[in-house]
């Protein structure tokens, strides 16, 4: 793969160098989130004119080109050497199989040992673990993050699982976000890639008090408007939130005017009329698409709110339009 294309950026901003080092039989899952972590901070940057820094991803690996993961999908890597010296903003080692033969090569510990003295932050994502405990890196390694003694207690813990180890990396990746970027890019990035995990990540990326309950509102009511077409519910966004749903539903009606449910019932409907009027698809799977269930549902709402069927509404809009 190479180098991930950033987003577009102005002159201004400046480059986070990001590396994951992959093996055979590594976890795709684990290794894609932290990519994408940065990719998305990337596009909502520019759309939120952040332009202080952009970041570069690339894979690698001991020998370069492709690395097969735990379900033989092959990743294209760029090869280790001495150009890696200099070190990266972030370097991360996603393990597998392949993970405890690297613990016991020499060229690849001596290769880690170099570029961890010039480089910010090294975390493990699985048995990614070995390589660095191999390499007398291990977990003080993570502690390189400066963002406050309870946020790195946060980070430094370790998980049992599998799943853990992608949660704690994604975390490591997300600091990196808040203190480049700031809290609302990070915050951002979480609600877009685990809705479900946010609960447990706004803690992480502020402080409860650092933002007014209006500002948290704000933020539940762009992640509902982003994730419409899921299968969400108020109780995901109280949670984005981090309010109670009792006191979520009071102040989203304060502050934007309606109720949560409603506001997500616009948001799915002006996708709906989107695709009705751009698309040949038929109701029934528009009404999937749009997180309206099914074609049968979709026309009750239609009928109470427009007054006409989708179909009646495609015709007309394009009728409009002069399609």
């Amino acid at each position: 793969m190479g180098w991930l294309q950033p987003a577009p950026r102005t002159t201004q901003a400046e480059i986070r160098r990001i590396a994951i080092l992959l093996f055979d039989g590594f976890s795709l899952l684990g290794a894609g989130i932290v990519a994408e972590v940065f990719h998305v901070a990337n596009e909502l940057a520019v759309l939120r004119a952040r332009n202080d820094w952009t970041y570069d991803v690339r894979f690698l690996s001991v020998e370069g080109g492709n690395v097969a993961c735990s379900s033989s999908v092959r990743v294209w890597t760029d090869g280790l050497d001495a150009r890696h010296y200099g070190g990266f903003d972030a370097l991360f080692v996603a393990g597998g199989k392949g993970a405890d033969g690297a613990a016991g090569d020499e060229r690849i510990v001596e290769w880690l040992r170099r570029v961890h003295s010039k480089t910010t932050v090294v975390k493990s994502i699985a048995e990614g673990r070995k390589v660095l405990d191999a390499a007398g890196i291990g977990h003080a390694a993570e502690t390189q993050i400066r963002v406050g003694h309870s946020m790195m207690h946060a980070v430094r813990e370790e998980q049992a699982s599998e799943a853990g180890d992608r949660y704690e990396s994604m975390k490591g990746a997300l600091l990196m976000i808040k203190r480049d970027l700031g809290v609302d890019v990070a915050r951002g990035v979480a609600e877009r890639l685990m809705p479900g995990s946010a609960s447990k990540l706004v803690p992480l990326l502020g402080d409860s008090g650092t933002a007014s309950a209006g500002d948290k509102i704000r933020t539940a009511a762009r992640w509902l408007q982003d994730n419409c077409e899921r299968p969400i519910s108020v109780v995901d966004a109280a949670q984005v939130a981090a309010m109670s749903e009792r006191n979520f539903l009071r102040r989203f009606k304060i502050e934007m005017g309606i109720t949560p449910s409603d506001y997500l019932l616009q948001a799915r409907l002006a996708v709906t009329c989107t695709l009705l009027t751009d698309s040949e698809l038929p109701v029934d799977k528009i009404a999937r698409r749009s997180g309206m269930g099914n074609g049968d549902r979709l026309a009750k709402i239609f009928r109470k709110r427009l007054l006409i069927s989708p179909t009646e509404y495609r015709m007309q809009s394009r009728r409009d339009a002069g399609v």
